[in-house]
């Protein structure tokens, strides 16, 4: 089946803002490599902005205007972006497909899964992201992952799977009433007959998440996808081979976490500890 190409919603928004950083820096006689050594930024960061692919945050856009001696040009763009600009080109497309998924099978180690955040807990994740971005931008980013969570609410539910490394849930990222709200919350969706939560214990041998987090997810066309983040950006996993992959390593995983009274027994542990 052919993927569908979607236009990204106000994309020509990131174009112009894009337009105007490499109009601001020509003008300012640098090249790309010289103003990406100047913010001490990548090169590849200085294009991805320019061609209108990655937002321009901010902080970096205040970082361009005192480099390149504007009066906060920059500056005034990147904090009028519209809200749907705060998700990267490179996040969008899977969060769409995640909007209408039949299902979604997701492996996590860093953090509780973003489908399963208590709107304090992401406000905290999200405020441990460097370099820090602001608070009014952290805030429409919360806003943004709450809104994701409407699948939990459809008249009909994605089916929903996902094993979380025991780390994960024993870091209080946020500080302890945080992590308690967090945990608590976890523990009501384990009860939830349309999601299957299971936590990968720490002390194993061997598992087969070692090379970190991923998703899985169907789509309304029956089309199996994958997905995966990195420090500087993700992956949308197309080829059925590779997809077939992490499918096999995912039903390794449910294998090798605590079954579901036990997942929900040390729930009951952490929440009595914090």
């Amino acid at each position: 089946m052919p993927v569908r190409k979607r236009p990204r919603p106000n994309e020509t928004a990131m174009k112009m803002v894009g337009a105007l950083v490499a109009a601001a820096r020509i003008a300012g006689g640098l090249t790309q490599r010289a103003f990406a050594e100047t913010l001490h930024l990548d090169v590849e960061t200085i294009a991805s902005i320019e061609q209108g692919r990655r937002v321009l945050m901010p902080n970096v856009a205040e970082r361009m205007d005192r480099a390149l001696g504007l009066p906060g040009l920059l500056s005034v763009v990147a904090n009028r972006l519209p809200e749907v600009d705060m998700v990267p080109a490179w996040a969008e497309e899977y969060m769409e497909r995640e909007a209408e998924a039949l299902a979604l099978s997701w492996f996590d180690t860093l953090t509780v899964p973003g489908l399963l955040q208590t709107e304090a807990y992401a406000r905290a994740v999200l405020g441990c992201r460097v370099p820090f971005v602001g608070e009014a931008k952290i805030e429409l980013q919360t806003a943004h992952r709450m809104r994701r969570q409407e699948i939990l609410r459809r008249a009909v539910p994605p089916t929903l799977s996902f094993v979380i490394w025991e780390a994960a849930l024993r870091d209080r990222i946020g500080g302890d009433e945080v992590h308690r709200e967090q945990i608590r919350h976890l523990r009501a969706c384990a009860d939830r007959p349309a999601i299957s939560l299971q936590v990968l214990p720490l002390g194993l041998t061997a598992h087969a998440g070692l090379a970190g987090p991923f998703t899985l997810l169907e789509t309304p066309e029956f089309q199996q996808l994958a997905y995966s983040e990195t420090q500087r950006g993700s992956i949308l996993v197309r080829d059925p081979n590779e997809v077939s992959i992490l499918s096999q390593k995912y039903a390794m995983l449910r294998s090798q976490a605590l079954n579901f009274a036990e997942t929900k027994d040390l729930l009951d542990r952490l929440a009595g500890e914090t």
